[in-house]
């Protein structure tokens, strides 16, 4: 009866991954003809990764599968109501930027008033941990966007977390959650690809900033997966562009404003966007798979893991000098 019931559970795991991959390829391409007929393009600057005017907005191609996911599973699964509250308004803010450019106050302040939010009501916690939650989420919120920057990196890091989620980790509750990011971002990759078809956009990135982001707090607050666990996976994108903003803060720049010298965009300048994000991919399959799995089965040393995690990313930062002026 128990194996009977652990295929049934696997079955119904994959129809749910199956579908939200089949719904995000759907969506995806409809986003992309719409945006296309309405004009919504993004251009080509000496900021940017790309050389054509390429389709944008194209985050909605999975936003709206995990979205209706979690409509259907808010009496099942406790956190749905704020995953799907907090991932739609902070995707509506992103629209809005991809159609005109908000200002950067804006920004910031829908991106700080979302992460309390979400950090009230997934945690309990004491004042100044939950304070640190909150600029913890909001800074996730913010680099999930201005890491979306080459073809595929930031869909790749939504597949890699939710894929470390399943193998590592013991959601209970999450599974079917991890499921359905997977899929969407599976079929999302399929436009986004090097070379990519469509962007994902403000609205995407945003999107997937926040609904990450809660959900590695709402893993750790259930037992689920440890925080540690969760910062190591997501290791590629957080050291890369907190290193690169402390460089930039200390050599003086102007570090708010749009820049060219994260790690990802000097190896993709030299590599191209498809080896990059294969490269990137690859590190956390090899290196950081492994490390939160130590992280999860041997917590005492979990210091040691995390920075064992960080050390070939801050090698390669130095090496290649991200950050630095002469790098953008």
């Amino acid at each position: 009866m128990a194996t009977s019931g652990l295929v049934s559970a696997w079955d119904h795991h994959i129809l749910v991954a199956t579908s939200a991959l089949l719904a995000a390829v759907a969506a995806t391409a409809l986003t992309r003809f719409a945006a296309v007929r309405l004009g919504l393009l993004a251009e080509p600057n000496r900021r940017s990764s790309h050389a054509t005017p390429t389709p944008t907005a194209g985050g909605l191609g999975f936003i709206l599968p995990v979205v209706a996911f979690l409509i259907l599973s808010i009496d099942d699964y406790p956190p749905a109501l704020v995953f799907a509250t907090a991932g739609v308004a902070i995707a509506v803010v992103g629209f809005l930027d991809d159609l005109k450019d908000l200002r950067r106050d804006a920004r910031l302040v829908a991106h700080v008033a979302t992460a309390t939010g979400c950090v009230a009501m997934l945690t309990n916690e004491p004042l100044l941990v939950t304070a640190v939650l909150v600029i913890g989420l909001a800074w996730w919120i913010n680099l999930y966007n201005f890491m979306d920057g080459i073809d595929g990196i930031a869909a790749s890091q939504s597949l890699i977390y939710a894929g470390g989620v399943l193998v590592i980790g013991e959601p209970a509750q999450s599974a079917a959650m991890a499921w359905v990011l997977l899929g969407a971002s599976l079929g999302f990759l399929c436009f986004n690809w090097a070379p990519a078809k469509v962007f994902m956009g403000d609205t995407g990135s945003g999107f997937l900033g926040v609904v990450i982001g809660s959900l590695a707090l709402w893993l750790w607050q259930s037992g689920e997966l440890p925080a540690v666990a969760s910062l190591i996976l997501l290791v590629g994108f957080w050291f890369d562009a907190s290193y690169t903003l402390g460089v930039r803060i200390v050599t003086g720049q102007a570090f708010a404003d749009a820049h060219r010298s994260h790690l990802y965009q000097i190896l993709s300048r030299r590599w191209g966007h498809g080896r990059t994000t294969a490269l990137f991919g690859a590190h956390a399959v090899v290196w950081l798979g492994p490390l939160a799995a130590l992280s999860v089965a041997f917590p005492r040393w979990q210091a040691a893991w995390l920075i064992a995690a960080c050390a070939p990313a801050a090698c390669a930062c130095i090496v290649f000098r991200a950050g630095a002026r002469d790098a953008d």
